[in-house]
């Protein structure tokens, strides 16, 4: 973690451009799942203790650049008023404008005033300079902690960093060091946990992590892939015939390595992709011609367990099964468990897995759950994300 952070900043009389990252589920007005919102709020209460007044900025949903009240953050606001009681907390129907540049520059110390949706400009997304100056006239100093945002070049996550001094915040800093550590000089053995549907949407994690861990555990559709190119035969399973060359060069990557590439041992196998399908356990090598492997076995769970159990950093990214159905959750569950029994470093690394470990009421035992989807995956495959990039060097 070699940003400057908000700790390097005297706020007082300052005020602070936050990017936070409120793009969370609604059910109509009604926020079924604010954990995004929580998550941001240990880096407001510091700025507030500071001295600082805080503009908040985030993007709700996909407007598509047009102002479409079903994704206001209107009610982001009133709920954000209930999680900070004594707070004077504001509403601008605007981001950049006359009426958003007047309600920052009346906002008090120790006021917050949050801005209405990005996305309901088309210049956010493209990363406007025009936007990004405007949005800057805000504030004083830049503060990034929208980590689920920082893998894309955006006004709010990389432009307006031109125009002010950028910082991280708490939860832009516990994500880069944690996550950054685990990579960089982790504790061994270090095991990486790989699930999804999908080989082609891991490669580059794939690629980067198995010269750094010690093991290399496989899950979920993807390890079909794998299966069929030593030659097991998957019935109906999810294969992707085009991902073959990679599954065999990394399998032949972890040969040469000496790491082991465990792949599972037997498959719960249904005849139809539908949560009451009839189902049952088989080998790898024996799965129906008319069947589906939809989750991992009771014997790989087994030999999944006692890697995971020696480790002392895991990484896990991707669920072991179609985990939605519950029939077909019990191997993901069972990996939630043994992660969470880790007497180490455990990262969850966003996306489905997150929903995993919170399903399974296991999310307080890890160490770090990434509220980043595609920015925790693109961290994971090495690459530079570009409101990370913009925050200020240490140096």
């Amino acid at each position: 973690m070699d940003k400057l952070t908000i700790r390097d900043v005297d706020w007082q009389g300052k005020r602070a451009l936050v990017r936070v990252d409120f793009n969370v589920p609604m059910d109509g007005e009604t926020i079924t799942d604010d954990t995004r919102i929580r998550a941001a709020l240990p880096t407001i209460r510091y700025l507030l203790d500071h001295g600082a007044s805080v503009v908040l900025m985030s993007h709700l949903g996909r407007p598509k650049g047009e102002r479409n009240l079903k994704y206001s953050l209107r009610p982001v606001a009133r709920h954000l008023q209930a999680l900070l009681p004594g707070t004077d907390i504001r509403f601008a129907e605007d981001c950049v404008g006359e009426a958003a540049t007047a309600a920052a520059q009346a906002l008090p110390s120790g006021a917050v005033l949050l801005l209405e949706n990005l996305r309901f400009h088309k210049e956010e997304e493209k990363n406007d300079e025009s936007f990004a100056r405007q949005l800057a006239q805000l504030g004083d100093v830049y503060v990034n902690d929208a980590f689920g945002s920082a893998h894309r070049a955006h006004a709010s996550t990389a432009g307006v960093a031109k125009f002010l001094p950028a910082v991280a915040g708490f939860l832009m800093e516990k994500e880069i060091s944690v996550m950054g550590g685990a990579l960089a000089n982790p504790a061994r053995p270090f095991v990486a946990i790989i699930g999804g549907a999908k080989v082609s949407d891991k490669i580059g994690v794939l690629k980067n992590l198995l010269p750094k861990v010690d093991a290399l555990i496989i899950g979920g559709g993807m390890a079909n892939t794998f299966l069929a190119v030593q030659g097991h035969t998957m019935g109906k399973s999810l294969v992707e015939p085009e991902a073959f060359d990679t599954a065999r060069a990394l399998l032949q990557q972890a040969g040469s390595l000496g790491k082991p590439l465990l792949l599972p041992v037997d498959l719960v196998v249904a005849e139809a992709f539908a949560a009451d399908a009839p189902h049952a356990v088989y080998p790898v090598g024996q799965v129906p011609q008319d069947g589906m492997a939809l989750d991992i076995g009771p014997a790989t769970v087994e030999r999944y367990r006692q890697t995971i159990a020696g480790a002392k950093t895991v990484i896990w990214n991707g669920p072991m099964g179609v985990f939605e159905m519950p029939a077909f959750a019990r191997g993901t569950i069972a990996i939630a468990e043994a992660v969470a029994a880790v007497n180490g470093v455990t990262i969850i690394g966003g996306g489905d897995s997150v929903a995993a470990v919170e399903q399974a009421g296991l999310a307080d035992k890890m160490t770090h759950v990434s509220t980043g989807g595609g920015a925790s995956l693109e961290f994971l495959e090495g690459r530079e994300l570009p409101g990370v990039a913009a925050l200020r060097d240490r140096a």
